[in-house]
């Protein structure tokens, strides 16, 4: 039987009990009910069970559950949360802007790949916040999409580069993180189980 294991997903930490060989994805999926990941090809080829890593981009189908012990996994759910601490927001968004952008550009069509994009993007920005056309294409490069909608895929980006600038042209804010509060787990827990069903939703308009 397979002993227990702590891993820390969208900044809580859960306990699980697959072994440690057991592919991330299938944990996110199984134990944890996360919706976001989705498999793809089980290859690291498309992308669609893209999630973060300590802030960077792997392909989980293919990564140990193991290998995220000690780390902070970041799924699609939780962007918000993850984007409010980097910029230190007092509450986290109800969608972080490259999801609100791909909604608003209509990027996404049947939507399998949008997970990984999401996140692929989201690092990207993370890094370079103006990135060019041309770093948008390379950073996107290996995330496959059934439909073609890749010119949609980049303009949300640019868009989204562009909500993160007049954010930051408004100044900081400097109130205490809601990650930080008394409590904030439980509103950390809250926000991260409504936004991958909230993306869903938007996109299927």
């Amino acid at each position: 039987m397979a002993g227990t294991m702590k891993i820390r997903v969208n900044g809580r930490s859960r306990e699980i009990t697959s072994a440690p060989n057991t592919p991330l994805l299938y944990v996110l999926i199984d134990e944890l009910a996360l919706q976001g990941p989705r498999f793809g090809c089980g290859l690291a080829q498309c992308g669609s069970c893209s999630v973060l890593l300590d802030g960077a981009e792997i392909r989980s189908c293919v990564t140990p559950v193991s290998a995220a012990v000690g780390k902070q996994v970041t799924t699609l759910e939780g962007l918000p949360a993850w984007y409010a601490k980097q910029k230190k927001l007092a509450k986290p968004p109800a969608l972080h802007p490259v999801q609100q952008a791909i909604i608003d550009e209509q990027a996404v069509q049947c939507g399998y790949c949008f997970n990984g994009m999401i996140v692929q993007a989201a690092e990207l920005l993370s890094k370079n916040p103006q990135p060019s056309e041309a770093q948008i294409r390379e950073a996107m490069n290996g995330h496959l999409c059934r439909c073609g909608s890749y010119p949609r895929v980049i303009k949300a980006i640019q868009r989204a580069s562009g909500m993160m600038q007049a954010e930051l042209d408004d100044g900081p804010n400097t109130e205490m993180l809601a990650a930080e509060r008394p409590g904030a787990e439980t509103d950390v827990e809250q926000q991260v189980a409504i936004n991958a069903t909230r993306t869903h939703a938007e996109v299927a308009r």
